[in-house]
């Protein structure tokens, strides 16, 4: 039997793609690879987001290719995309798949007479991802992934509904829902139509939230303006089946630095839509995405984001430092923020990253909240296992063993180090 080792780098759109090709291999024979056993066949799927990505990207082709000389490396994703040119030298690479739509050619040319639409598991993981949409029409100045990732498409939600259901029979209990744009889910067939007609993602989100079985729906990363009145009333009117959690992209705090960012809106906008969210739902967890030190950053540009942040209350923020992206219009703008100054940005970001969070998970101490256990620790005291609250914070579960995969309801008791302790009720 024919086997496979595949690696994805990148989001989790990237993740789902891989699971899909995996799926895919599988019906035409293949298997994955065993610990120390030679992969006849390896996928890799790249992420060109910052040059660190096309760097790693590298790193994993070659890495592949000594430890499998014999087999065929197939390189997909956006860096692929991107730049083919620079994979197709590199050792042991026989194909460049430099577009996503071309995945079912992909496999059928190793044997797949009948490519599937969607999958049935996740390997590794107790949540599963579900790619509902692809491609951006942004044209944020950072960002490469309008350049390879540019067609708006989303999938239809008879399809998608049709995978949430076959991977909660197959035992997942939190589906999270992604996308390269995720609020732009059904975009592109209301262009032209009334808004009466249209149907966008807190449609389907009301759709899946209906369907029967023990499961949970989350919803990946989020822009601001997209989370409507309607989206925001689908949540609150089904708190028992959606998770009240939503990362929202900030990126800066200063209209000045968000105007350079090409980003469509300011930083009130952006507070009310967090105070429409928490006027709406129970101590809901917002996350975000921090740019610190993108190019004519000053002092005060930053103090107002570090403001913003504050005055969000958001539970985790995940901060990058600037880096110019070739191809993009920031890389070549002037007035860049030294490293120096980035570093000591990023770290005061971190600090008040930890104050807020602290504080988020103190308020949710005495609360019952439902969990998803993923990890078990025998033999560590009275931790029985670890998991994810609904409000996406880490849980460390006391009491008797608990089953990896299934959800729960407990009580929250405490809060130390960045996490919660809880006991499960009944």
């Amino acid at each position: 039997m024919a086997t496979i080792q595949t690696v994805t780098l990148g989001c989790k759109v990237n993740q789902y793609e891989t699971e899909l090709v995996r799926e895919g291999l599988a019906r035409a024979g293949y298997r994955d690879a065993l610990p120390g056993e030679r992969a006849s066949l390896c996928i890799v799927n790249t992420c060109t987001v910052t040059a660190e990505g096309d760097a790693k990207s590298r790193q994993v082709i070659r890495r592949l290719a000594r430890e499998n000389p014999e087999a065929r490396i197939v390189v997909m994703g956006c860096y692929a995309t991107r730049a083919p040119g620079e994979i197709s030298v590199l050792p042991g690479v026989a194909e460049v798949i430099t577009d996503k739509r071309e995945i079912p050619d992909l496999l059928g040319r190793h044997g797949v007479v009948d490519p599937p639409d969607g999958i049935s598991g996740f390997s590794g993981r107790n949540r599963a991802f579900v790619k509902i949409q692809d491609g951006c029409m942004l044209k944020c100045s950072y960002c490469i992934i309008p350049h390879v990732r540019p067609h708006l498409v989303s999938r239809p939600d008879h399809q998608v509904l049709d995978e949430v259901r076959r991977l909660v029979d197959n035992g997942y209990r939190e589906i999270v829902l992604t996308g390269i744009h995720l609020g732009h889910y059904g975009i592109e067939w209301n262009w032209g139509r009334s808004k009466a007609d249209w149907f966008r993602l807190s449609h389907l989100l009301e759709r899946i939230a209906d369907l029967p079985g023990s499961f949970r729906v989350r919803l990946s990363s989020m822009e601001a303006t997209e989370v409507t009145r309607e989206l925001i009333r689908v949540m609150r009117d089904r708190s028992d089946r959606i998770c009240p959690h939503l990362h929202v992209c900030l990126q800066s705090g200063s209209d000045r630095i968000l105007r350079r960012m090409r980003r469509r809106w300011g930083a009130r906008r952006f507070l009310d839509v967090c105070r429409a969210i928490r006027d709406a739902l129970d101590r809901p967890c917002l996350t975000t995405d921090i740019l610190v030190g993108f190019p004519g950053e000053t002092d005060d540009d930053f103090e107002r984001t570090v403001d913003v942040a504050r005055e969000a209350g958001f539970a985790k923020m995940h901060v990058f430092p600037f880096s110019p992206r070739k191809g993009t219009a920031a890389a070549a703008m002037d007035d860049p923020v030294p490293p120096a100054k980035r570093k000591e940005r990023v770290d005061r970001l971190a600090g008040l990253e930890r104050d807020l969070r602290e504080a988020y998970l103190r308020a949710l101490v005495g609360s019952r909240l439902q969990v998803l256990v993923e990890t078990p620790t025998r033999g560590r005291g009275a931790i029985a296992a670890r998991g994810t609250a609904c409000r996406y914070v880490p849980v460390e579960l006391l009491g008797e063993p608990l089953e990896v995969g299934s959800l729960v309801s407990v009580q929250s008791t405490a809060s130390i180090d960045g996490r919660l302790v809880a006991r499960t009720t009944a």
